[in-house]
Order: C-alpha cells, then structure tokens, then sequence
C-alpha cells in the first residue's frame, strides 16, 4: 500500500479540545487533510480551528458535543449532513479513566466512562464505517491504551473498557482488508496530557517515563503509512515491552505484578 495522501480527507478527530487529540489534528492538517473537530469544550475548539485553518490553509470544523452522552454516532452524523461535510477518515480519540476501588467509585462516573471509551466509539465508528470505506482511501484510528494489554486494579474499567478498544479495532482491521480503509488501535502508555488531571495522584501510577502527544501520533501515522500497516500499535519501546511481558506470566502474576507496581511508583 502507498502512504495515504491526506489533502483528499476529511478527518473527524474525536476528543479534540487538548492533548493526543490536537496533536493528531496540526498533525493532519499539516499533511493538507481537512477535519472536524469533536470535544466538549466550544471555546477550545473554536481557537484549534482557526489556528489550524490559518497555519495550514485547510477547512476546520468546530463541533461542540458532550460524547459521554447516548446517541452520540447519530448526532455526528445528523450534524456532518447538515454541514454538507463527508468524514473519509475518523481518530476515536475521547476517554477518560478514574483511580481508586471499584466498590467505592461514583456509579454515574463509572457509567459514563464505559458510554464514552465503549458505547460512543462503537456507536461513532458505526456511524461513519461506511463512508470510510467508500471512500477508499482513509484512515481509522482508535485510541486504547497500554492498560488494553493488563488487568489494573484500581483502575479495572478503565482497563477493561481500553481492552475492548483493542479488540474491537482488530477485528474491524480485518474487516476492512481490501477496502483501502486502513484500521488500527494505537496505544499509548504515560502521555503528558489531560489524562490524570481527573484522576487521584495517591498510588496511580505516574512515575513512569512519559512520552509527548506528538510522538504517539508520529507512532500512528508512521505505521499506517507502512506497506502493511498492523492492525494495533503501541506506542514507545517500553512500553511495546511491558505489554508483551505479560505473556511470559500467568494471569494471576500478572494482576500481581501490576499491582506491586502501582503501589511502589
């Protein structure tokens, strides 16, 4: 496959307001794709668009919508329609985590949390699948995490919620083989972001080594502009090797292991 020539797409770019997911928006805009931004926050998404589309010369949309909510893939789709906009690529990049016990955590946070890493993104990438793969030439990025590859305690939806990420991109990389519709799931480890601004610091694991927004999202682009892009990425060696070093462990180990270290970093 050839790389993808970005100044014919339209990027629908999830989660856009900070962090990964402006990374992947200057990113894009760069490579001449035009795109739509999704995030809660108007004010945020209003300057991110008339940045982008003065420093790169391309259309930005600003699409102001609380993607925690149901119903969000239609409510995209309705609004792309009215605009007269065609998405040809989407960055499921919205989500969020929590710390802390599963017994004591908020049953509404909890809820919304799996309505925007789980039900949202199914809903969202159902919304626009076809469109992708008619246009025969896009990208569709999902973001998971590295806690996609491990059970975390303390942190057990979250977890949980990223291995379906994982999963459910997989799957729709081999679906789409053969459509020019390239698929994959990128997973970051510590990212300098947002992230744990909303999460407890008392025994979450931060101490690691950090990567930047930008070089998750050269991560991504540089596999899918491969000859045989995979259907999953991780992104940063240590953490490629922190992944795989589950598989050398039993399951019980391996919650083990990763629970020594949260309690030790």
């Amino acid at each position: 496959m050839t790389a993808v020539d970005y100044r014919k797409q339209t990027t629908l770019i999830t989660g856009a307001s900070s962090g990964i997911g402006v990374a992947f928006a200057h990113e894009l805009a760069q490579r001449g794709s035009n795109v739509v931004l999704v995030a809660r926050r108007l004010d945020r998404l209003e300057a991110l668009s008339g940045e982008l589309a003065t420093t790169y010369g391309i259309q930005a949309t600003a699409m102001p919508l609380d993607l925690s909510l149901p119903g969000a893939g239609e409510t995209l789709a309705q609004e792309v329609a009215r605009r007269g906009l065609t998405v040809t690529s989407l960055v499921n990049n919205a989500g969020f985590g929590t710390y802390g016990p599963f017994h004591t955590d908020d049953a509404k946070r909890l809820q919304e949390m799996i309505n925007l890493n789980v039900a949202n993104l199914v809903d969202i990438s159902r919304a626009f699948i076809e469109q992708l793969r008619a246009s025969g030439s896009g990208v569709l990025i999902n973001v998971a995490s590295l806690a996609a590859y491990m059970p975390i305690p303390n942190m057990a939806v979250y977890a949980a919620t990223k291995a379906f990420v994982l999963s459910f991109t997989e799957g729709l990389w081999q679906e789409s083989l053969g459509t020019g519709l390239r698929v994959i799931a990128l997973s970051p480890g510590l990212t300098r972001t947002e992230f744990f601004d909303g999460i407890s610091s008392e025994g979450a694991s931060t101490g690691g080594t950090f990567q930047t927004p930008q070089e998750v999202v050269t991560t991504a682009l540089r596999a899918l502009d491969g000859r045989t892009p995979p259907p999953s990425v991780i992104s940063g060696r240590r953490n490629h090797l922190m992944a795989n070093s589950g598989r050398l462990l039993s399951r019980r180990r391996t919650v083990l292991a990763v629970a020594a270290t949260n309690q030790t970093t």
